[in-house]
């Protein structure tokens, strides 16, 4: 029943009426936001003790006003962007509401139903006053690498309590002042506590360039000026929105997809996903996602939210970037109890799988009809592995994780490139200096796969092998999704290459795509098998001179062109 059914708004709209700020002034101001995000990125980048931050960028940095709007935010982890607002909704009211709120105060926040993450996923929220008035907020949400679940990183929690510490929104700092107690309470729930301890001050660094940044723009302008340039920069980013969605006809689009197993019981755990296109607005519907999983696939509501906030910006976005304005058009339906919008204490440990699924379902919805407006399938996944253990000879506890590049699906634009999932398109792996200096690993080969795109007239981004040998015992938890369902093509596109993950021993080679606590010896390794994309548009009708010098590149083989390519000679 539609009373069952929860509607959320993802942008709020307009709050003053009429504004006379020219747009010159308005222009440098939102330019000014971006970088003052980006201050806040490099600041944390600058101090950050774990690679996973410093080099993978897994954080979002970004200003919000009091209103919870987001004025900007650093490219970093897209998928992220969407979330923050309710980060610091649930983190103010965990420290007693605005009227508990001082100058110099920051709020450490993690819980998962409200960060819409898992706990290692961490806020930290600092408001930022202007003459003595609350008038923004400066957040930075981090992965860090223990926070003293179960494991450092794990596929088959079954309630979000062994998923690691939750910190319900208390004061890290009051009036400017570490609160030790909570500081030692950080460190004490880690396995690795000096990264973690590196880590908590980086960010807390970060806000505070956020906030002196910020201020710094207030008082050029004045706060009338500010808040009237604001309400112009939020229209603007909500035409650039609304004028992409008018190319679209008015309609249902549907969509499915599945993840391969829910974490603790196998089977594939299908959904679907309906985009409703009406004049310049779209209702992204997720109510008829299946049940809660008794494994750790469920997505809060936060992270929901922002996968349709995410998947419309990065299509209707004309390369801005993104501010409040530009989720204005977008709602989200969900119903509570399901996969996509679980009631607490359903484990949600792995909540970016699902998300980044519904991403590329959301895609397929509309790419159903309208093949051009979209991309085919990625990889599907960001292959992610955490490592940890003792080192050998200290003793020291060390742990580190990485996502790694999938090929990207074609569109009618061109070939697909090898990157990243688009819900992580700002982050990286770390170089294999990084990797190698920090962790008893080698790696023994990071190289493109040959045949791992999907043929079309336009083909996807090649897949990538990634090879460890560890130097010492490790364990490892692994999260490949999509090694079920490969990545499909578009307009008669072909399918790429499915994702995999595979523990080496010798000769033997066993497949371990999502698992725990994988213990790897000495002397054997780990292979990641990075999905291709998915083709775009019939083989037939590809460029002769691109399939020989895709030949030549060894991108492809001969058994590929013949395959594929039948009427070329070779």
């Amino acid at each position: 029943m539609t009373k069952d059914l929860h509607h959320y708004k993802c942008g709020i709209d307009r709050k003053i009426q009429k504004t006379d700020v020219d747009p010159i002034t308005t222009q440098i101001i939102r330019n000014s936001l971006n970088s003052a995000a980006e201050q806040m990125k490099k600041a944390l980048c600058r101090t950050a003790m774990s690679p996973v931050i410093y080099e993978v960028l897994d954080f979002a940095g970004a200003i919000y006003d009091r209103d919870l709007r987001m004025l900007s935010q650093a490219p970093s982890l897209p998928l992220f962007m969407g979330t923050l607002n309710f980060c610091i909704e649930e983190a103010v009211k965990g420290a007693g509401g605005e009227e508990n709120l001082n100058e110099g105060d920051i709020i450490i926040y993690n819980s998962p139903y409200g960060t819409g993450s898992h706990p290692q996923d961490a806020a930290l929220v600092m408001p930022v006053f202007f003459e003595d008035e609350l008038i923004a907020y400066t957040a930075i949400k981090a992965h860090w690498l223990d926070i003293a679940g179960k494991e450092p990183y794990s596929t088959d929690t079954v309630d979000v309590f062994q998923e690691g510490t939750v910190y319900p929104g208390v004061k890290l700092y009051n009036k400017g002042e570490l609160v030790r107690d909570i500081y030692n309470m950080c460190i004490a729930n880690s396995r690795v506590p000096n990264s973690v301890a590196g880590d908590i001050n980086a960010q807390a660094i970060g806000v505070r360039t956020g906030e002196r940044a910020l201020k710094r723009v207030v008082a050029k302008y004045g706060l009338k000026k500010f808040r009237e340039a604001v309400e112009e920069i939020f229209d603007a980013g909500e035409k650039i929105v609304r004028n992409y969605l008018r190319q679209i006809p008015n309609g249902e689009y549907f969509g499915s997809g599945q993840m391969d197993s829910n974490g603790v019981e196998d089977g594939v755990v299908p959904f679907e996903v309906k985009v409703i296109v009406k004049d310049d607005s779209v209702i992204v519907d997720m109510s008829e996602a299946p049940p809660q999983q008794n494994g750790p696939i469920n997505c809060p509501l936060p992270s929901t939210v922002s996968t349709a906030r995410v998947a419309m910006s990065m299509l209707a976005g004309s390369n801005e970037a993104p501010n409040e304005g530009f989720f204005r058009p977008i709602e989200v339906i969900t119903k509570k109890g399901t996969m996509f919008h679980p009631i607490t204490p359903a484990p949600v440990f792995l909540y970016g799988w699902p998300a980044m699924q519904a991403l590329e379902v959301f895609y397929r919805a509309l790419g159903s009809k309208f093949p051009e407006k979209v991309p085919a399938s990625s990889g599907g996944c960001i292959n992610a592995v955490v490592y940890w253990g003792q080192r050998e000879e200290t003793g020291e506890p060390w742990a580190d994780g990485s996502p790694h590049p999938i090929g990207q699906g074609a569109s009618i634009y061109g070939d697909g490139a090898t990157c990243l999932h688009h819900a992580e398109s700002a982050t990286r792996f770390a170089p294999s200096e990084v990797w190698e200096n920090r962790n008893p690993w080698l790696v023994k080969r990071v190289e493109l796969i040959q045949d791992s795109c999907g043929a079309g007239k336009n083909r996807g981004g090649l897949g990538v092998n990634l090879e460890f040998v560890m130097l010492e015992d490790t364990y490892a938890t692994t999260v490949c999704e999509r090694t079920e369902l490969a990545p499909w093509g578009l307009n008669g596109g072909k399918e790429g290459l499915a994702n995999n993950c595979f523990v080496i021993e010798s000769d033997n080679k066993k497949s371990v795509p999502k698992a725990t606590r994988v213990l790897v010896k000495k002397g054997n390794s780990i292979l990641v098998q990075c999905g291709g994309g998915g083709g775009y548009g019939s083989p037939d009708e590809r460029d002769h001179d691109k399939i020989i010098d895709d030949l030549k590149q060894e991108y492809i083989s001969k058994d590929y062109v013949k395959k594929f390519y039948p009427k070329v000679k070779i």
